[in-house]
């Protein structure tokens, strides 16, 4: 019975034996495998910065790290404050020049221009809702109306205001749409239609003036 019972509990010590040992192996394994695939990517890395480095003209930005004098054609990352570019930079800690004849962006080109006039034409279609909801005294929507696309519509506004008239028209219209936001909140709702009906003719006195 007890050589039964001892050769029980050898049994059982052999069996968990090697459980331990795949479990160790399987650690040292994952680690290892760790190892090698953080190796590879240092390496893949070590591959990638010099070619960025390099980087010819017409390709993307090349970057001087931490350069004192570093290649003049390169950007860099405000390390070098100015000192390894060849034209000046907007700032001490910027990586790019003035703006000036050799930018890449033109104000006032036709682009600009027919993406802030679609701004002007799709807030005429959307002023055009306001009478409505101050007839039906829907307060909410007026100021909705005036806050949810109107931010788009100062910016292109005020960029296409060139002359004193087209200014003063843009003036007139960023008052009209306040006093009607104004009204909207105080629910009165004649003086809220009347300053709807004012913006609503003033943008378009602003767009045939373009």
């Amino acid at each position: 019975m007890k050589l039964a019972i001892v050769a029980s509990l050898i049994a059982s010590a052999a069996a968990f034996a090697p459980q331990a040992n795949n479990a160790r192996t399987s650690t040292a394994v994952q680690a290892e495998s760790r190892r090698e695939a953080l190796a590879s990517i240092a390496a893949a890395g070590a591959v990638i910065l010099p070619a960025a480095a390099n980087a010819a003209a017409g390709e993307s930005p090349r970057f001087s790290v931490f350069g004192v004098i570093g290649d003049g054609g390169s950007y860099s990352e405000g390390a070098a404050y100015g000192t390894d570019q060849s034209s000046p930079l907007y700032s001490p800690y910027s990586v790019y020049p003035e703006a000036g004849p050799d930018s890449l962006y033109k104000p006032g080109n036709s682009e600009e221009i027919a993406r802030k006039k679609g701004f002007i034409t799709e807030s005429q279609k959307r002023l055009q809702k306001l009478p409505g909801y101050v007839a039906k005294k829907e307060w909410f929507n007026v100021k909705d109306e005036l806050t949810r696309y109107m931010y788009e519509t100062r910016g292109a506004v005020r960029g296409l205001a060139t002359s004193p008239e087209q200014k003063k028209l843009a003036n007139d219209f960023f008052k009209a749409i306040e006093e009607a936001t104004l009204q909207a909140t105080l629910k009165n709702q004649d003086k809220c239609a009347a300053a709807s009906d004012a913006s609503i003719k003033l943008l378009d006195q602003f767009y045939a003036s373009l």
